[in-house]
């Protein structure tokens, strides 16, 4: 992202704006906050504070039936996969609410297409966790 100065010009219109772009460090430390605004936004859906309630049973699961590290990082990089999908498709709900407030099939397609995204990461994250927890307590 970026830093937006409006030009002071009377004649232009608010639009016009000048994109001053961080770079270096400062690019760091700007990233790392968009990226807080942009959880601080993903927090307000339900669905993704569901699939955080999920992530954190999972590691207690995990815990409790011994998982190995291996188990643990591969359940950990699945929530991470679904929670940036779950970003995307709240990014592209959010957009096709603002460029189309009215109930269009193209809007819909979009926002369908990202709610199969998800389902689709929940799926693999469901049956991985039912993997190591089968072969955990069932077949060791």
């Amino acid at each position: 992202m970026s830093d937006r100065k409006t030009k002071k010009s009377g004649a232009e219109p608010l639009a016009s704006t000048v994109i001053k772009k961080k770079t270096g460090v400062a690019h760091m430390f700007a990233a790392a906050q968009y990226s807080a605004q942009g959880f601080k936004r993903l927090i307000q859906e339900s669905a993704f504070r569901h699939e955080l309630l999920g992530f954190v049973g999972g590691l207690v699961v995990f815990a409790a039936i011994g998982a190995s590290l291996f188990e643990f990082l591969g359940f950990i990089v699945l929530m991470m996969l679904m929670f940036s999908v779950e970003a995307l498709n709240t990014a592209i709900e959010e957009l096709v609410d603002r460029i189309s407030p009215e109930i269009s099939t193209v809007g819909r397609n979009a926002k369908d297409l990202g709610s199969f995204a998800v389902f689709c990461l929940i799926i693999a994250n469901a049956a991985f966790a039912v993997y190591v927890v089968v072969s955990r307590l069932f077949l060791a």
